[in-house]
């Protein structure tokens, strides 16, 4: 008890600190003043024509991706920000952290250099999801995507990654707490409770709704409806692969685009294996996610089915063999590596409270020239790739601070 109270006060006291310095530091951007701003001018730059042939559709380069948490998202990332700096594209980024005040919803305002009627070409930064407000900083002609994952999957991945996190969770005895928690949910979980939300239908959350709804409320169908209408493209992570295909044929981008390598990614032993009885009742206490889920994965094989599935298989059979030349070229050993053998403090993934699950990647020394730079971007973490491209982490790094300091 003793032990709960005092993570209990460290947290109270940090929270308020970090935010009266956010507070602070951003004094006039906390209100929708703005409301009635008129649409964003488009001024989109001319796109890099790079290896297309004659007759070809241009890239698309206005888009809206809604970075979901633990989908796999951050690799998509990863994809934007390198499509964004060869094609000299301006982002719609925060400041003085790598997320727009999440949990928080979603203002416009809180884009640096911001001025209503302005337009931007990417927003992509973690946000809780606010159609109203991202309209303001996009073209009408804006793509917008999102990723999804399936919800048993997801929240085992949020509940170990976040537990620490999570004030509610703290009183739970044993080691294994995930299976604890799932048996008796009611007991460790409040609405409305500091980070709770991370501990059911997060989705749900992250696009901007009412995370403690049941799976028959009527309300869910009106989300699916309104998501239905404002996403082109909903991913689901579980086909990365196909969804990485799907996207390029829908922004009409080209296989070079879309090549990556898997960030963020845990160490094996940091999975808990859920069992067939875990699962379902992962699945019922997050059943609004899991309707969620549910229709975008139709609507996921649909398109592909559209895409044709022949088509699909060779699209997907280059874009492995192309990943698998780029590790070839650039991956020392070959694959990932725990975060104490990263050899380069620069690219070090950022990592959970009290752990060091997150995988990282060490680069070849002898790579060819031609190739240095892609493969340094392609391993670089979310952090300090914004700070590459001129983000303030402040805040960011100041938690982190913290956060190492404390554990």
């Amino acid at each position: 008890m003793k032990s709960v109270l005092r993570q209990l006060i460290i947290w109270g006291s940090l929270t308020s600190v970090m935010l009266v310095l956010y507070l602070l530091a951003n004094p006039a951007q906390h209100s929708r003043s703005d409301s009635f701003a008129p649409p964003c001018a488009p001024r989109a730059p001319e796109p890099r024509r790079g290896n297309r042939t004659p007759g070809e559709c241009p890239p698309k380069l206005n888009i809206m991706f809604m970075k979901t948490h633990k989908t796999a998202s951050s690799t998509l990332l990863n994809i934007l920000f390198r499509f964004g700096e060869k094609h000299r594209l301006r982002f719609a980024f925060p400041d003085g952290r790598n997320d727009f005040f999440y949990p928080a919803p979603f203002l416009a305002s809180r884009v640096k250099g911001y001025r209503p009627g302005e337009c931007f070409n990417v927003v992509c930064n973690h946000m809780r999801f606010d159609a109203g407000e991202v309209a303001k900083l996009l073209p009408a002609d804006a793509a917008y995507i999102s990723i999804l994952r399936h919800p048993a999957a997801l929240f085992e991945s949020s509940f170990r990654y976040y537990h620490r996190a999570i004030p509610l969770t703290w009183g739970i005895r044993g080691d294994d707490k995930l299976s604890q928690f799932l048996r008796s949910p009611r007991s460790f979980y409040a609405p409305g409770a500091f980070n709770s939300f991370y501990l059911r239908n997060l989705l749900l959350f992250d696009f901007g709704f009412d995370n403690d709804m049941e799976a028959d409320d009527p309300r869910v169908e009106r989300v699916l409806r309104a998501l239905s209408e404002r996403f082109h493209l909903v991913l689901i992570a579980e086909y990365f692969e196909e969804s990485l295909i799907l996207l390029k044929d829908a922004l009409c981008w080209s296989m070079e685009d879309v090549v990556f390598f898997k960030l963020n990614a845990r160490r094996g032993s940091s999975v808990s294996r859920l069992s067939p009885e875990l699962r379902a009742r992962a699945l019922e206490w997050n059943g609004a996610d899991w309707r969620l889920y549910r229709h975008f994965n139709a609507t996921f094989w649909a398109r592909l089915k559209a895409y044709g599935e022949g088509r699909m298989e060779r699209e997907v059979n280059e874009l492995r063999r192309r990943n698998a030349a780029l590790n070839a070229i650039c991956v020392e050993g070959g694959e990932a590596v725990e975060a104490a053998l990263i050899e380069d403090s620069s690219l070090s993934p950022w990592q959970p409270l009290g752990e060091s699950s997150i995988l990282g990647y060490n680069m070849k020394r002898d790579i060819d020239p031609e190739y240095r730079t892609l493969c340094r971007k392609m391993f670089t973490p979310e952090i300090q790739y914004l700070s590459e491209l001129g983000v303030s982490l402040w805040l960011t790094r100041l938690w982190g601070w913290i956060k190492d300091a404390l554990y």
